[in-house]
């Protein structure tokens, strides 16, 4: 009797079991951060609120963790020689680590993960030079006077600092010019490579990854030439066409740097986005094609649906966005920073950009110092030359609403947008399963919204021209 009762209990807590409806996840909290264009809010933290089970509004942005894209490697800015020069000369030691901090550190800072060097000169330098520069007249074919000591003043120590504080960092480079021996001009300025100097031109870039892997500044990825359709009369520059950066890819840098133990990414382009026909070309080339990783973009003409125009031809290749700078000409945040959000964080990502820098991460108040080219350019930061006193920018706003919030190897997931005016990209955390949604009102009126997760909601309300970040757990994907 007594095993027959043991049996007929076991039965019946199998039963009530099997009845008991699967348990819904405890509501999650949601944080979140705005920043309005009358600068009232700055990039600050709102009172949390939790998802629920009411329905969604008319205005609703659904959060899909399934949909799944581009693995990120992050955003950021380019510490050019200027940058690095006022942050060396320009700030005490107190003001500058707390600038490094601030920029590449875990929040209260804005974790940028990204970087660009550019390789000798560009217009935002103090003077023009190559890392292998001869008498007028003279060649190096060997490389023998190849040296990064131009860099070793400023640009080194801030980079070094910067991995220190976020070894995460990535750190891509892109040169202005070839050495002026190498080129058609016999000057950094203007012209093309000769054709007896490709070869070296290719050693020239692997032996400058190579020093650069020696200081303890490992390159993620290079390009052949900024901006290689542009010939600037003030300041270096190269114009290298697709059937030469084809060459100079499939016949000589993608064997070199494919020998290497630590491999380098090769990305073409690094030039504005109404030209997609050009990396096109390259990716076409059979020889080049399997040494080029990706294709980096600038923002200067056209807009950023051209990432998505190469990407859907081969979409075995990554997407960068690389550079685009603020200036004078556009001082309004009501104007401008929308046009960030839209097109630079937003346009970028949706368009499979993994890594999003803007141009120099820092000029003084003047726009410099510079030789040549932008004479109205704007730094994320800017840099009291006089004090060292830091104001941030809204290029700075712009990026640390992604930049704080999307670690590296955080995946871009679906997201609603264009719903109403209220546009948005959403990305999922790979180390704590957290999501993060950046949200642009771009109408001038407020919004009321619903957010959409997994049969949940949360309801918010965005002044007209403004941005936030959302912020909770995939309480699925973390086990909750």
């Amino acid at each position: 009797m007594r095993t027959l009762s043991l049996m007929l209990l076991c039965a019946s807590t199998v039963q009530a079991v099997a009845q008991t409806p699967a348990q819904s996840p405890a509501p999650a909290v949601v944080q979140s951060w705005v920043t309005y264009t009358d600068q009232s809010k700055l990039l600050a933290a709102q009172a949390s609120v939790n998802f629920g089970k009411t329905k969604p509004l008319s205005l609703n942005l659904v959060v899909d963790a399934s949909q799944r894209y581009q693995e990120m490697v992050g955003f950021g800015a380019n510490i050019s020689d200027a940058s690095a020069w006022l942050m060396q000369n320009k700030m005490n030691p107190a003001q500058r680590q707390a600038l490094l901090e601030d920029l590449f550190g875990k929040p209260p800072g804005i974790g940028f993960s990204f970087t660009r060097l550019t390789v000798g000169a560009s217009d935002f330098s103090l003077h023009h030079y190559s890392l292998d520069d001869v008498a007028k007249g003279e060649t190096d074919f060997s490389l023998s006077r190849f040296s990064l000591a131009p860099m070793h003043a400023d640009v080194l120590p801030i980079v070094k600092r910067a991995l220190q504080i976020n070894p995460q960092l990535k750190v891509m480079a892109s040169p202005w010019s070839a050495p002026a021996w190498m080129k058609t001009t016999d000057s950094l300025i203007k012209g093309t490579l000769r054709p007896d100097a490709y070869g070296v031109f290719a050693r020239y870039l692997e032996k400058f990854a190579d020093a650069m892997q020696a200081e303890g500044v490992p390159l993620h990825a290079l390009t052949l030439q900024n901006e290689p359709h542009f010939e600037p009369d003030d300041y270096p520059g190269m114009r290298l066409d697709s059937s030469m950066r084809a060459r100079l890819i499939g016949e000589h840098l993608g064997p070199l740097l494919a020998k290497r133990a630590q491999p380098i990414r090769i990305l073409d382009w690094d030039h504005n986005w109404d030209e997609a026909q050009s990396p096109l070309a390259v990716l076409a080339d059979a020889k080049a094609r399997p040494y080029v990783d990706g294709v980096a973009w600038h923002c200067y003409a056209g807009d950023a649906s051209a990432q998505s125009r190469v990407h859907d031809a081969y979409p075995d290749k990554d997407t960068y966005f690389t550079e685009c700078s603020g200036g004078e000409w556009k001082p309004h945040w009501p104007e401008t920073l929308p046009w960030y959000m839209h097109h630079l964080v937003i346009g970028t990502t949706r368009g499979w950009a993994k890594g999003v820098l803007l141009w120099n991460i820092a000029l003084d108040e003047n726009h410099g110092p510079r030789k040549g080219g932008c004479k109205d350019c704007r730094g994320v930061v800017t840099i009291n030359s006089k004090t060292g006193e830091v104001t941030r920018n809204f290029d700075y706003y712009a990026l640390a609403h992604a930049s704080r919030f999307v670690r590296p190897g955080a995946r871009r997931i679906g997201s609603s947008t264009d719903v109403g005016g209220l546009e948005s990209v959403a990305f999922e955390n790979q180390d704590d399963k957290s999501i993060a949604l950046v949200v642009l009102n771009a109408a001038a009126q407020e919004k009321i919204f619903s957010v959409e997760f997994d049969g949940q909601t949360f309801q918010q309300s965005m002044p007209g021209l403004s941005v936030a970040t959302y912020v909770w757990k995939n309480w699925y994907a973390s086990g909750r």
